[in-house]
């Protein structure tokens, strides 16, 4: 079997397939092979070891921080290959983020070519190492879905609605939550603060305390305005939350609903509130407006720098007005200054999508750029990682528990159910694959 042009890399499911799948239309409508696969996905020795022209040229990843995830994306995936590109899906970061060695690259990943939504970025990874060859401006692909040219690739309220059992005729108000560390326990807290080496505690403590008063200001809203539906979208991490399902008993226009994308419900509402998510660029580029609610104050080295100078609604009676605003058909300004939002999201006159393609075109036909497997690189198979994988996708196949299969060995029972958890959420079936395919296609030409 023939290997592809570019090989497309992607760990989330929900934050990446969708635009993985418009650049791989793109450029097979240009005449090249492509191929999307998830990380967790069993590797094939074939491409690792065998001759260089049957391996994919082009790799393209979702991340690529340091040595050890050109070594784990990379060379255990495809062998050596000095034409990797980044789509660099974590941009959005606090202040202290930004200052930090982990997200400006280290080691070799610096001679990678690593994709900017906006000249902020481009500028940030340059002011620390990087050459302007390897930091390209391309737009953020999964902005292109909202762009004038997609008119129409989502469904209308309507739809929206009638899909899950809300009444069309209401306000749709849409809030966006980013309250993961609320459903944690210590422990679980503790456990993320040691593996990053920051101290999550305080945070969490934000989280919990912002949550709950944010849902005493719906809880007293909704009561007086049932003409209102608000569709919480919780925060992928809140799967567990007793407060959610609690107001959702209580009040019978609160929904909790994680169906359907962020940008789906941003382009159906009729008004939106959020919290601190990176989506709010999601917002802009969908020509709306919103409110961010902040009971409390965030600690600047957890909010992203998007929201430094933003303007926030801090109390009850703030929110209220701005919802009976909402009501009377009076949107409020923008709470994020424009040039703040698009030195960090380029909104060129062509998509995103076309322009990484571009890119990743001149990429595959010249000489690499640089080589990130060059001095300092040093390559190492993991087998153990391999066996394992093969061993997972088995039971997943056939939809055997590790948790049962090896009942025998506590240890390796959890170590395989973890994994095996993984591959699970990460599955798309093939069915879902062709009718996302079926989807997008009309709007690439």
């Amino acid at each position: 079997m023939k290997a592809p042009d570019f090989l497309i890399l992607y760990e989330h499911t929900v934050r990446e397939y969708e635009s993985d799948l418009l650049l791989k239309l793109e450029l097979e409508r240009r005449g090249y092979s492509v191929e999307i696969r998830q990380l967790l996905d069993p590797k094939r020795l074939a491409w690792v070891f065998g001759p260089a022209r049957r391996r994919p040229r082009v790799l393209v990843a979702s991340c690529m921080y340091d040595n050890e995830a050109i070594n784990s994306h990379v060379y255990n995936n495809v062998g050596h290959c000095d034409r990797i590109v980044n789509l660099h899906w974590e941009q959005m970061l606090s202040d202290t983020q930004e200052e930090g060695a982990w997200f400006n690259m280290d080691g070799n990943a610096k001679r990678c070519v690593q994709t900017c939504w906006g000249l902020r970025t481009a500028k940030r990874l340059q002011a620390h190492g990087m050459e302007p060859k390897n930091t390209p401006v391309t737009g953020a692909v999964m902005m292109d879905f909202l762009r004038p040219e997609f008119a129409g690739y989502f469904k209308d309220k309507a739809a929206l609605c009638a899909e899950h059992g809300l009444d069309p005729a209401r306000h749709l108000h849409l809030y966006i939550s980013s309250f993961g560390y609320a459903s944690m326990g210590e422990q679980e807290v503790a456990e993320l603060s040691a593996m990053a080496g920051t101290d999550f505690a305080g945070f969490a403590r934000t989280n919990r305390a912002s949550m709950a008063e944010t849902l005493r200001w719906f809880d007293t809203y909704l009561a007086a305005h049932p003409e209102v539906e608000l569709v919480y979208r919780r925060h992928p991490s809140e799967w567990n939350s007793p407060a959610l399902a609690e107001l959702c008993a209580k009040r019978p226009n609160f929904h909790v609903i994680f169906a359907d994308s962020v940008k789906q419900w941003i382009v159906a509402a009729d008004s939106i509130s959020i919290w601190m998510s990176t989506a709010i660029a999601e917002v802009y580029m969908a020509g709306k407006s919103c409110c961010i609610l902040r009971p409390l104050p965030i600690g600047h080295e957890y909010d992203p720098v998007i929201y430094k100078g933003a303007d926030a609604v801090t109390t009850y009676d703030g929110f209220a007005a701005a919802m009976d605003a909402a009501l009377a058909g009076t949107a409020a300004p923008f709470p994020i200054r424009r040039e703040v939002l698009e030195g960090y999201f380029d909104t060129g006159a062509a998509p995103a999508y076309k322009r990484m393609a571009d890119l990743l075109e001149q990429i595959l036909r010249e000489p690499p750029r640089d080589a990130p497997m060059g001095p300092g690189f040093k390559p190492r198979f993991n087998l153990l990682k391999y066996l394992a994988l093969r061993g997972v996708h088995l039971l997943f196949r056939h939809r055997w528990q590790p948790k049962t299969v090896f009942a025998f060995c506590a240890p390796l029972a959890d170590f395989a159910q973890r994994i095996y958890g993984y591959v699970e959420k990460a599955w798309i079936p093939p069915e879902e694959r062709a009718r996302m395919e079926a989807r997008i296609r009309p709007f690439v030409h």
